[in-house]
């Protein structure tokens, strides 16, 4: 049987028509994608919002060679085609994954090793805001900073959707967390998430307060997707043998940085970008979210912490309240539910 028997031939999608501001994402109608040896076809349900998808639409952020120019990074829904050679995954199956692009769209394509089942109890919209914050959290916390019980970590971002969910693993996993965030609102936000100390970045320094919450000792593992002048602090603020994990340079490139105290406390300083990776390295990593993380969804040690909600046509309006920051977790696209 072909892989779209019984499916419509077009979808509809948003596309980014030019660089540029949120307006310039627009609805419009696109092929179904064909798949691939290994790919399921899933209808979405909920597409996850992240920065990464803002950086896309700016053109600072171009897909990886043959992906899709659908923004999109997670999707949530119902699989409802096989490509040849799939396993793991049957016609109606609830998953949620991690794809290059693709995701704001009533379908998308993915390998299945890059898909993991919907963790019992959660609704689609909270499998949707799964895959992108996860993965990364779990590649930049566990796998790159090696972040051990006992530890502590200083999260940038505390509120974000990787701050959130960095923070709720860190804690799941024994760690001491420490966040920065930019209002009095956001820090009681990240310590009723499990933060320990929770760092208001506008009227106090962050450098100072870290220090102060480890008896001087500085932070083993900084999580930092700012850059620019927090570089140097992350510098300062580090323990000895730390290490420092760049996912995100909202605060652009470092002028100019002073590397002595880099050598001093031996500090490991690492970037890393998840999309470009292969299917065989996500499926590595989702593997072992499956094994580790995936018991604590189930049982509700871990659940996403869902901001808002858009229709998939009001794309626009999350990518403005994206940018604002004004948002504690994460931001949802949502597609109706009807039958082909």
């Amino acid at each position: 049987m072909p892989a779209h028997a019984l499916l419509p031939n077009t979808m509809q999608a948003i596309e980014i028509s030019q660089s540029g501001d949120p307006d310039v994402l627009t609805l419009t109608e696109r092929p179904i994608p064909l798949l691939a040896q290994g790919e399921i076809l899933v209808k979405v349900i909920a597409a996850g919002v992240n920065r990464p998808d803002i950086l896309q639409r700016r053109g600072q952020y171009a897909p990886p060679p043959g992906i899709s120019d659908i923004p999109g990074l997670e999707i949530a829904g119902e699989v409802v085609a096989l490509g040849v050679g799939v396993q793991r995954y049957a016609l109606g199956d609830r998953v949620c994954a991690l794809v290059a692009g693709g995701g704001y769209a009533q379908y998308c394509k993915v390998h299945e090793t890059n898909a993991l089942p919907v963790p019992e109890g959660l609704s689609m919209v909270e499998a949707a805001a799964i895959p992108e914050t996860f993965f990364t959290v779990w590649v930049n916390v566990f796998q790159r900073a090696h972040l051990q019980a006992g530890e502590t970590v200083l999260i940038h971002g505390g509120t974000s959707g990787i701050g959130t969910v960095a923070t709720m693993l860190a804690k799941a996993f024994c760690a001491h967390v420490i966040t920065t965030v930019g209002s009095e609102d956001k820090r009681q936000a990240s310590l009723a998430l499990g933060a320990d100390t929770a760092i208001n970045y506008r009227t106090e320094d962050f450098v100072e307060q870290t220090k102060r919450a480890t008896h001087d000792k500085g932070a083993d593992v900084i999580v930092d997707l700012i850059a620019g002048d927090y570089v140097a602090k992350n510098y300062q603020a580090a323990a000895m043998d730390g290490r420092i994990v760049q996912i995100g340079t909202q605060n652009g490139v470092v002028k100019e940085l002073n590397l002595m105290p880099l050598l001093l406390k031996r500090l490991t300083h690492c970037g890393s970008t998840l999309r470009a990776r292969s299917i065989e390295d996500k499926a590595q990593i989702a593997a072992e979210l499956e094994l580790k993380v995936w018991p604590l969804l189930k049982n509700g040690t871990l659940k996403p912490e869902i901001f808002k909600t858009f229709p998939l046509e009001h794309a626009a309006q999350a990518h403005t309240l994206m940018e604002s920051s004004t948002h504690i977790g994460k931001i949802v696209l949502t597609l109706p539910v009807t039958a082909d």
